[in-house]
């Protein structure tokens, strides 16, 4: 049982909101750490993916009026998106009887159909978190390269050997593609998505070229571009948007392109071992994409993470933009003796950021320069998480 780092913010949610929607992929943990949240107080559960419970929910209204004193648990709610209007009449009506918090708390595994759903008819009586895989705060330093290699979906991340996590993560992508998908958008054989996630491993941390991709895949760019709309919505896949600002240079305008889960990338590309990907092309880029979704799972609400990158060479491998203004430059290295290349000075003279980074794999912080300093990713989680708390 590993403390959810969200714990906290979902409970102050749940205290302040009629209703929250917690999203993240399947698997990642959204139930366990509901039914966490809502131990000490009355609730009731609904899996609407059970037929018994949708049979609950066939008068919705007249169910969930009897139930106006208790938190309403709604897992994988995307099943049921009727429901939506009929939440909106219950939440006005607990207002008028006196209860302004905390009556629905909603489970979905996608972004789309819930946030588009919701959006139009629960506007201003909802909030949304998104709970990712496990990360370095949640399982301790010790356990990084296991959750570097493994990836922080739970039950890969524990199984009892390197093959069996292995094993885990290859049926997770095949449910995926076989059963999970094909709910939230047009039917798209199995194997042509599988072979469009695996070029998206292969290319981690790349910039995205929707022709060439669509070209390899011998489709048209508007169906590679909707595939890479249907993967990002399902929270499986990140692009990083690069920072644009008007500093006369000429930048880079593509995003980045990530698998959002280095253990799903790893499958992909069947690497077993930490041997096997510490000799596998992929390692650069992968600990690159594990930092980065890290780094953004642990940054404060309101924190934007862009890349920084002209066409004269000047880079930042991840840039925080505060609410305030400010900018963090971080650059993540995997060397145990890091060091900063031109390409972030240059960088950083164009945008002057309050604070420098560099993220490596060792414990130490220590000065690279007057004003750069070397910190390990647990370290800079831990920084930012403070902060989050102030």
């Amino acid at each position: 049982m590993f403390k959810r780092h969200l714990h906290s913010l979902l409970s102050e949610e749940l205290r302040l909101s009629p209703a929250v929607a917690l999203l993240g992929p399947r698997q990642v943990g959204k139930t366990t750490l509901a039914l966490e949240v809502a131990r000490a107080i009355p609730h009731v559960y609904l899996d609407l993916e059970s037929e018994r419970d949708r049979g609950k929910l066939a008068g919705a209204e007249m169910y969930l009026e009897s139930h106006l004193d208790k938190l309403v648990i709604l897992d994988e709610v995307h099943r049921a998106p009727g429901l939506f209007p009929v939440l909106r009449g219950l939440i006005d009506q607990a207002r008028r009887l006196g209860h302004s918090s905390g009556q629905y708390l909603l489970l979905g595994s996608a972004s789309l159909d819930v946030l588009q759903q919701s959006g139009e008819t629960l506007a201003g009586r909802i909030a949304y978190l998104e709970l990712g895989p496990l990360n370095v705060l949640e399982t301790g330093p010790d356990a990084m390269d296991a959750l570097w290699l493994r990836g922080g979906f739970p039950q890969s991340l524990n199984a009892p050997t390197n093959a069996r996590s292995l094993r885990w993560r290859e049926n997770f992508i095949r449910t995926y593609l076989e059963r999970d998908i094909p709910q939230f958008g047009p039917r798209i054989a199995a194997e042509t998505l599988r072979r469009f996630w695996t070029m998206l491993a292969h290319h981690q941390g790349g910039m995205l070229n929707v022709a060439q991709l669509a070209r390899n895949l011998g489709v048209d760019a508007k169906t590679a571009q909707s595939y890479i709309d249907l993967m990002c919505d399902l929270l499986l896949v990140r692009r990083l948007a690069p920072w644009h600002t008007n500093t006369g240079k000429r930048l880079v305008k593509a995003p980045k392109v990530y698998v959002r889960d280095s253990g799903l990338v790893h499958a992909l590309l069947n690497i077993e071992t930490k041997d096997n990907l510490l000799s596998h092309m992929v390692v650069g880029a992968s600990w690159e994409g594990f930092c980065i979704e890290t780094i953004l799972a642990c940054a404060p609400a309101g924190v934007t993470g862009y890349f920084y990158r002209t066409s004269g060479g000047a880079e930042i491998d991840l840039l925080l933009a505060w609410p305030g203004g400010d900018l963090w430059a971080i650059e993540v290295k995997r060397s145990s003796a890091p060091k900063v290349e031109r390409g972030f000075y240059s960088a950083c003279d164009d945008l002057n950021p309050s604070q420098k980074w560099v993220v490596y794999p060792g414990q130490e912080a220590y000065p690279i320069s007057a004003d750069i300093q070397a910190i390990s990713l647990h370290g800079l989680c831990e920084k930012l998480t403070s902060l989050n708390r102030q």
